[in-house]
């Protein structure tokens, strides 16, 4: 592990804390496609199976931001112990929901719960953001939870699956919630790195989304979810008519693995000047790389396609994360952080409708319009809400205490 890595780690209890967050993470990429397998496995309903997942995904957008704003007022420990026993007895019920045929209300109900999970991400950037705050090695710190998310991301779903299809059709949920139960009870056992609550801090300020910073972020992040959504959709609709749809899995890998490798050199750079332009940067290569994605011919182009489209998703994400701390009151941090993921999930849940839609009335290559389109309202949306991103509130944000100390700042 490179210096400044090593560095980050050599306190005590950030190994163990960053150790218990990558845990609880993992059933962000499980979970979901894990239902997916297990319904279809069971019924052979692919339509039941696309519902719950999606029924799961809009209830984690709507409870995710109002779980965050609670941590933020009350502390992780007290907050996210209770809503984690939610989602885990949720997620039995839907075990058995699904394996005894109970009937189908029965499974939604169930998936509203487990869209309870707390934004595991979010509680460790905001660990790292109260140990590190207005130090270069918040920047690092960002970095590595970059690259421990596109590995969640890139092991996760092949965990999943294969455990459902090779074991039991409940093996890939049950692992999730036994990782989310593991993660998220050891995280808030480590009483000395909990960021301190703010409960009488938030009067008068009501959510953090009233941010006009905030708000720009967030609806960029819709639109670049839609990016990610779409891109998932098409590269398995490309592997299909190409007669290889089981190597869409490691396509999309690839595509992971890009972000990861940008996300560990993007932590060893440091960086003078005003991150929104690099946020705007990165927002316009996203977009750019989508272009040489509509010219694919087999999967080995499409897979060097998407590495390099990979490379400007983690530096893009780490930048989003400092602007985050900028515009958003310290008091609110996890809330503001939780928004952009909320954001991100219904573009993802978005881009994928409308590129299903395409690729079954023109083909999957053109599906790949879906992805370039929603790239270009990302930068449209970026450039729009540029001015408000150069204004931070006085007073606001984890790394900034007054406007003027901006230009002293050398954290991403």
């Amino acid at each position: 592990m490179p210096s400044p890595y090593r560095a980050l780690f050599a306190a005590p209890g950030r190994k163990a804390f960053s150790t218990a967050g990558f845990l609880g993470r993992m059933p962000l990429s499980m979970m979901g496609i894990g239902v997916v397998t297990m319904t279809s496995e069971l019924t052979g309903r692919y339509g039941l199976a696309g519902a719950l997942s999606a029924t799961i995904a809009l209830s984690a957008a709507s409870a995710g931001p109002q779980v965050s704003r609670l941590v933020d007022r009350y502390g992780q420990r007290r907050v996210l112990r209770p809503a984690t026993l939610i989602s885990l007895t949720a997620a039995a019920v839907l075990l058995c929901a699904a394996h005894y045929a109970w009937p189908e209300w029965v499974l939604f109900v169930a998936c509203v719960g487990i869209g309870c999970v707390p934004s595991v991400g979010a509680m460790i950037r905001a660990r790292w953001a109260a140990l590190y705050r207005g130090t270069p090695q918040l920047h690092t710190a960002y970095s590595f939870e970059s690259v421990v998310d596109e590995i969640c991301f890139v092991f996760g779903p092949i965990v999943s699956i294969g455990l459902s299809t090779a074991w039991f059709p409940e093996a890939g949920p049950l692992l999730a919630a036994c990782f989310l139960a593991a993660g998220v009870f050891w995280l808030t056992s480590q009483r000395a790195t909990e960021p301190v609550p703010h409960p009488r801090e938030h009067r008068g300020g009501g959510s953090a989304l009233r941010s006009p910073g905030l708000q720009v972020l967030v609806a960029t992040f819709v639109a670049t979810g839609a990016i990610f959504g779409a891109v998932d959709v098409v590269t398995v609709a490309f592997a299909e008519e190409q007669g290889r749809k089981a190597a869409a899995s490691l396509v999309l890998s690839v595509y992971a693995l890009g972000s990861c490798v940008a996300g560990a050199v993007f932590g060893l750079l440091r960086f003078a000047g005003a991150p929104e332009r690099r946020w705007l940067l990165g927002v316009c290569a996203m977009a750019v790389s989508m272009i040489p994605l509509l010219l694919v011919g087999n999967l080995p182009f499409l897979a060097v396609a998407l590495f390099f489209a990979g490379l400007a998703i983690a530096p893009t994400m780490i930048t989003t994360m400092s602007l985050i701390e900028e515009h958003v009151p310290r008091a609110q941090l996890t809330e503001g952080m939780t928004w952009v993921s909320t954001g991100l999930a219904a573009g993802v849940a978005a881009g994928s409708s409308v590129a299903g839609r395409v690729i079954d009335a023109a083909g999957a290559r053109a599906g790949y319009g879906v992805p370039a389109v929603a790239g270009a309202v990302a930068v449209a949306v970026g450039f729009l809400g540029y001015r408000r991103l150069k204004r931070p509130a006085p007073g606001r944000g984890g790394s900034v205490g007054q406007h003027s100390e901006r230009e002293e700042r050398h954290v991403a």
